[in-house]
């Protein structure tokens, strides 16, 4: 590792905060596939191993929280409350708040379509630094990780409720005070057939006010209605006049 990376991923630790006694674990945690494929050394390992430990973490420690902390939620209610705190979109947006992105090593490919704000490799990468976190510092410690990044965050991620379906609940909040017209449209769409990512703007009233992407165009929309639930926090965009 050279020195202007262990520097970057020091300055992660500091951060969030969260201590690593292996930076080199943190690093495999940040290594995405494409980046390990095209390095010449054919022994650099990538992440989807972390990310498969720290995703069983992240289940456990958010199942333990919930269950302990909503008594009154049924086990349906739960299970659906869990699905959305460990959901894509939502690990992605946490991801985004640290600007995890700026720390993946990715591939010249994933680099020319800004696979650094793909929600599905963001995501991805967040639960392999969790399971990073556990294989270094144990579980206590991934435990109080997620605390600061995700589980003291759950009044404010479940805002809008906890419906994965980011384009419905937009649209009931912009409804709410009337009709309006809302269109999805394609800005762009790059890379190869194989992996491509679309582009998508969110219009209200011909006004856009939420922009996404992913590998698909109806992800896109998801990522978009997303942004603008955000954006607009129960505030209802004006009609043109």
């Amino acid at each position: 590792m050279n020195k202007k990376r262990k520097e970057a991923l020091l300055k992660l630790c500091k951060d969030l905060p969260m201590n690593f006694s292996s930076l080199e674990l943190l690093d495999t945690a940040l290594t995405h596939t494409s980046y390990a494929y095209e390095a010449k050394s054919r022994h650099l390992t990538h992440n989807q191993r972390l990310e498969f430990l720290g995703d069983s973490v992240l289940s456990l420690v958010v199942s333990t929280y919930i269950y302990n902390k909503f008594k009154s939620k049924d086990e349906g209610e739960l299970s659906k409350l869990r699905a959305f705190l460990v959901c894509e979109g939502t690990l992605a947006q946490l991801a985004k708040g640290i600007n995890l992105g700026d720390y993946l090593l990715l591939g010249k490919g994933e680099l020319n379509v800004d696979g650094e704000d793909n929600p599905s490799i963001l995501a991805d990468a967040f639960e392999a630094v969790v399971g990073a976190c556990y294989l270094d510092q144990g579980f206590v410690a991934a435990s109080e990780l997620l605390d600061k990044l995700l589980l003291s965050k759950i009044k404010e991620l479940t805002k809008y409720g906890f419906d994965l379906d980011y384009k419905t609940r937009f649209q009931e909040e912009i409804q709410k005070n009337g009709p309006a017209e809302i269109a999805y449209v394609e800005l762009d769409s790059k890379g190869p057939a194989h992996a491509r990512t679309f582009v998508m703007s969110l219009l209200v009233n011909g006004k856009e006010c939420g922009r996404g992407q992913g590998h698909s165009k109806k992800e896109a929309e998801q990522q978009a209605a997303h942004k603008a639930l955000e954006k607009i926090q129960l505030e209802i965009l004006p009609k043109d006049s």
